[in-house]
């Protein structure tokens, strides 16, 4: 999987966004074409090579050519995306990011989406930093976003609605709950400025998940701000590269012994004990030993950490003499667990990921148990309602946020 990690470790912007991308080895000419779609006029574009401290990079500098207008709403914004004839992913990922900025907006202001008007955001520069970041990922092949923490800034910052502290009223309702982490600014002269703008933290709430994976890195760019910091670069890093899979876990040992002496009910309390000390899986295999006896095979599989404390279950436990062991290699899975409100009530299911992309939903027993208590319906039904309905809004956020 391609991915774009943002390393923000002087703040980002979304004129920065575009020019990290840009100078990693997007083609200018996909983003120029982008925006004569939209239809916009009173502005000119450039990417201009230049340097920040010791670091080269590109600038995408948007220059208006007119004082800006009145404002616009969240429904002309869309519109404007909308009739443009951009890709499905470009289309659909920058309406989502408005969107999003809009409703962060609301809360702020205590008005409705709909009454929302874009001053600094809505201006045709906002505009294009968006799209043409969303055309630049698409052009590099990017199927997924990352991003570390981000510094916070300090200071006040002048808008349209007067001054406001630093990080803006915004930018941290557009983190809230987005599992992004806002650290201190770098140095005590980048504390003194806003280091993350409402423009990069909606392109970010939108489309990145906010961890570091392990990647095979193939292009490196910097994105330059337009501020020069006399204590850091002003730019923003982005590293492009496939994902690296890595194993959960480094060593898993495999405890195996026969047994054909032992009472069920003692087996049925060997396996209890084992979990209980953390192993991963046990399991029983019917086999034929010696002298014709029916036995079983207990098979353990555990974190090699945790070999001496099963060893010491299985040998106080059973009746056998002697344990084999081996090293065995496995590939594991991402698994989280996803809560939402379904139309039975609250619910839950285990969610399966390979390769960052959902595979498989596994409702949750204890949680379906209760649904069909207080609903009087058959579990299995329950099963299949949660589950359905699990895959029907994992599937939607899937396609709302494209690059996550």
């Amino acid at each position: 999987m391609k991915a774009a990690y943002f390393d923000c470790f002087a703040g980002a912007a979304g004129d920065m966004v575009v020019g990290a991308l840009v100078d990693a080895g997007a083609p200018p000419r996909a983003l120029l074409t982008a925006f004569e779609r939209l239809g916009l006029s009173g502005y000119s574009v450039r990417f201009q090579t230049d340097r920040r401290g010791p670091v080269a990079g590109t600038r995408f500098i948007v220059e208006t050519l007119s004082p800006a207008g009145p404002g616009r709403s969240l429904k002309d914004i869309l519109e404007i995306i909308g009739r443009a004839g951009l890709s499905p992913r470009v289309a659909e990922g920058a309406a989502a990011v408005f969107r999003r900025l809009a409703e962060a907006e609301a809360r702020v202001h205590g008005t409705d989406v709909g009454a929302v008007h874009f001053h600094e955001v809505g201006a045709v520069d906002a505009i294009l930093d968006v799209v043409g970041a969303l055309v630049a990922l698409e052009a590099l092949g990017i199927e997924a976003v990352f991003c570390p923490a981000l510094p916070a800034g300090g200071g006040v910052v002048g808008t349209a609605h007067g001054n406001l502290p630093v990080p803006a009223p915004a930018v941290l309702g557009l983190l809230a709950g987005t599992g992004a982490v806002v650290v201190p600014a770098p140095t005590p002269e980048a504390a003194r400025y806003e280091l993350v703008t409402p423009t990069a933290a909606a392109i970010f709430a939108t489309l990145a998940r906010f961890e570091q994976p392990a990647m095979k890195v193939e292009a490196v760019g910097y994105g330059l701000g337009a501020r020069h910091l006399e204590s850091l670069p002003n730019a923003l890093r982005v590293w492009v590269g496939e994902v690296a899979e890595l194993p959960t876990e480094q060593t898993i040992t495999l405890l195996e012994t026969n047994i054909d002496d032992m009472p069920a009910e003692l087996c049925g309390y060997l396996m209890e004990r084992l979990f209980e000390a953390g192993a991963r899986d046990v399991w029983f295999t019917p086999i034929q030993m010696k002298k014709n006896r029916p036995g079983i095979l207990v098979s353990v599989l555990a974190p090699a950490a945790l070999e001496d404390r099963l060893l010491d279950i299985i040998f106080r436990e059973t009746t056998t003499l002697g344990v084999r062991r081996r090293p065995v290699g496995r590939h594991e899975a991402a698994r989280e667990l996803f809560k939402f409100e379904s139309s039975l009530g609250p619910a839950a299911v285990k969610v399966k990921r390979w390769g960052g992309r959902p595979v498989n939903v596994s409702a949750e027993y204890e949680v379906c148990r209760e649904l069909a208590r207080r609903t009087g319906r058959p579990l299995q039904e329950i099963y299949r309602v949660v589950e359905l309905e699990a895959w029907q809004k994992i599937a939607a956020q899937e396609v709302n946020e494209p690059w996550r």
